[in-house]
C-alpha cells in the first residue's frame, strides 16, 4: 500500500472497458501526466474480470507511485492491497471500511450535495469528500446537481474536497477557485484522443492564482 498520497490534483477515474489492453494503456499514459489518485471503476465487467483489471492497474499505479482507488468494493480493495476504496451512497458504509481497510487506506465518499453527507462520512474516517454532478455527465446523465457554495460551505471540513460531473478543462476553474482540491475525469480523460495531454489541461488550474490548496500536501 502507498504510504504517501499527493492530495491535490488531477483525480483520474477509468471507463467500463472489457478490453483489458486498452484499459491498461490508457491508464499508462494518464499514470505518466502526474494524476494524483487513480481510480479503477467498471460497471460493465464481470467479477473475475475486475479483479484481473484491478490486479494488471495496481501494479502499473505501483510504479508510478500513484495510489490506486477501487471504486464500490472494499472487499475488493482489502484482497488486491489496494490503495484504499471510494464509496457512493449505496456502496456500504465509511466506518466498516476503515475498519476492514485500516488506518492508512484512502477511504472517499460521494457526498452529491449534502454537507451533512460529507460531515457524516468525515466523521466516519473518510480522507476525502466528493461533490457533484457540478455540469451535465455523460457518465450519470441522471446526477443532481451541485453548486459552488457547496464546495465553500465544505472549507472546515479538514480534508480534500473532490468535485465531479461534467468537468471539462474550461469549466474546471471556477471549481478550483471555489476550493476544490481534486478534479475527479472520467470521460475527459480517458476518451480523449491524447489522455496525457488531457490530464495536462486539467491540471493547468491548480497552478494558477487563486487555485485551492489542500489540507495537507501528503498523508501518512
Amino acid at each position: 500500500m502507498t504510504s504517501r498520497w499527493r492530495q491535490g490534483g488531477v483525480y483520474a477515474i477509468t471507463a467500463d472497458l472489457t478490453d483489458t489492453a486498452l484499459l491498461l494503456d490508457r491508464a499508462g499514459q494518464v499514470l505518466d501526466a502526474g494524476v494524483c489518485l487513480l481510480q479503477y471503476r467498471n460497471k460493465q465487467a464481470t467479477a473475475e474480470l475486475r479483479a484481473q483489471q484491478a490486479k494488471e492497474l495496481l501494479a502499473l499505479c505501483r510504479a508510478s507511485s500513484v495510489p490506486l482507488i477501487i471504486n464500490d468494493d472494499w472487499r475488493l480493495a482489502a484482497e488486491l492491497g489496494a490503495d484504499g476504496v471510494h464509496l457512493g451512497g449505496e456502496d456500504g458504509d465509511v466506518a466498516l471500511a476503515r475498519q476492514a481497510l485500516g488506518a492508512q487506506a484512502i477511504i472517499g465518499a460521494s457526498c452529491y450535495d449534502e454537507l451533512s453527507r460529507a460531515r457524516a462520512a468525515v466523521t466516519s474516517g473518510a480522507s476525502y469528500v466528493a461533490f457533484g454532478a457540478f455540469f451535465a455527465s455523460r457518465t450519470k446523465p441522471l446526477a443532481r446537481t451541485c453548486g459552488l457554495d457547496v464546495l465553500q460551505a465544505a472549507a472546515d471540513l479538514g480534508v480534500p474536497r473532490v468535485a465531479i460531473g461534467g468537468i471539462t478543462p474550461d469549466n474546471a476553474g471556477p471549481l478550483v477557485e471555489a476550493g476544490a482540491d481534486m478534479l475527479a475525469v472520467i470521460s475527459g480523460i480517458v476518451d480523449a484522443d491524447d489522455p496525457a495531454a488531457a490530464v495536462r489541461a486539467y491540471a493547468r488550474h491548480f497552478t494558477r492564482p487563486g487555485a485551492s490548496t489542500a489540507p495537507n500536501n501528503a498523508s501518512e
